[in-house]
């Protein structure tokens, strides 16, 4: 799926939605460390990954722009280290520059007042005021892959990043995820719809009728109730 169908396609979609999608499809979520966060509350992001790993230098940052296209997210391996920040105002600028969708870091980040200013959508472990102070020798695999938490991710997937966190999905299931979570999505809006209205959740998914069945049935589950009624809330 090419960049801007890929961000057309996931504007108004979030990260609950597709992860509930991918367990429908039976894709593994694959999710961020938890507290990787976006620099300002609201942020958006979907792209191709375009993957990076730090050695304590920039100019594997400028290599890793310099083959991207134009949507991809620039998505850095710094190993989780909390004791030194890898991306900064520049970088930052030079990524929006080469029109990249934005950053992820499994890492620190620093110059947030100015990060807020230039506006790319970055995710990151937090901030930090010191850069790198270590230069660590390069390998093979620098821009063809990189480890976030417990995942290996490369340019074969692409990211979604919202205030609910980092999800990564095979770029070859871009369709069929957006196509459930979407279903998903709109299920949920017609029934919080109703609920305003003063129609309680428990009437919409017949939730008496669930626990007559399951009187019958201890196997029978509510989300099994859930999905025989086509009701969306837990996955």
């Amino acid at each position: 799926m090419e960049a801007v169908h890929l961000q057309r396609t996931y504007l108004d979609l979030t990260t609950p939605h597709v992860a509930d999608a991918c367990i429908r499809l039976g894709i593994p979520v694959r999710c961020a460390p938890v507290n990787t966060r976006p620099v300002w509350a609201g942020t958006h992001l979907v792209g191709r990954v375009n993957p990076v790993k730090h050695y304590g230098s920039v100019d594997v940052f400028l290599e890793a722009i310099d083959r991207a296209e134009q949507g991809d997210v620039l998505v850095v391996d710094n190993g989780g280290r909390l004791d030194e920040a890898c991306i900064g105002d520049l970088i930052t600028l030079e990524t929006r520059l080469a029109g990249l969708s934005g950053i992820v870091i499994w890492g620190l980040h620093r110059d947030t007042s100015e990060l807020r200013s230039i506006r790319l959508p970055l995710f990151s472990l937090g901030a930090f005021s010191t850069g790198p102070q270590r230069l660590d020798p390069v390998d093979s695999c620098a821009l063809l892959s990189a480890k976030i938490g417990q995942h290996i991710v490369t340019a074969e997937d692409f990211v979604l990043g919202d205030d609910d966190g980092v999800l990564f999905i095979p770029l070859d299931q871009a369709g069929p995820v957006a196509e459930m979570a979407t279903s998903i999505r709109d299920t949920e809006r017609y029934q919080a719809a109703r609920m305003k209205l003063g129609t309680t959740f428990r009437k919409q998914v017949h939730f008496d009728e669930y626990l007559v069945a399951q009187k019958s049935d201890k196997n029978l589950t509510f989300r099994q109730h859930l999905r025989s009624i086509r009701g969306a809330i837990e996955e």
